[in-house]
């Protein structure tokens, strides 16, 4: 019975590392970004890829490494990918999707 609980111990001492170790070296290395960041996300054709991008930033957003605006940029988004793109934006609050040109202009925006 006591070597089981030696083993039980020893993974219950080494998963409480890894997580001590995620959390200190997350917040060094993440991407910190703050209120004036904007993520492009450029959205091209029907939308394949677009939900694992945008996933992936909200996701960084949720865990305070991210703070910033995602826009999804319409870079030639056929009418399903449009839905797409729209369904995503409901799903969060601080989601839009514009064309090219605004996305350029609010990116300059940002900068003065």
């Amino acid at each position: 019975m006591r070597p089981i609980l030696e083993v039980v111990l020893s993974l219950l001492a080494v998963v409480g590392l890894l997580s001590l170790s995620w959390l200190c070296f997350s917040h060094i290395l993440a991407p910190l970004g703050g209120e004036e960041t904007v993520s492009l996300v450029p959205g091209r054709g029907d939308g394949e890829s677009l939900e694992q991008a945008v996933r992936g930033l909200l996701w960084l957003r949720g865990s305070g490494f991210f703070l910033g605006e995602v826009v999804i940029v319409d870079c030639g988004l056929t009418p399903s990918g449009r839905a797409v793109a729209a369904a995503l934006c409901l799903q969060e609050p601080g989601m839009e999707v514009c064309s090219a040109e605004e996305a350029v202009e609010r990116v300059k925006e940002k900068r003065e």
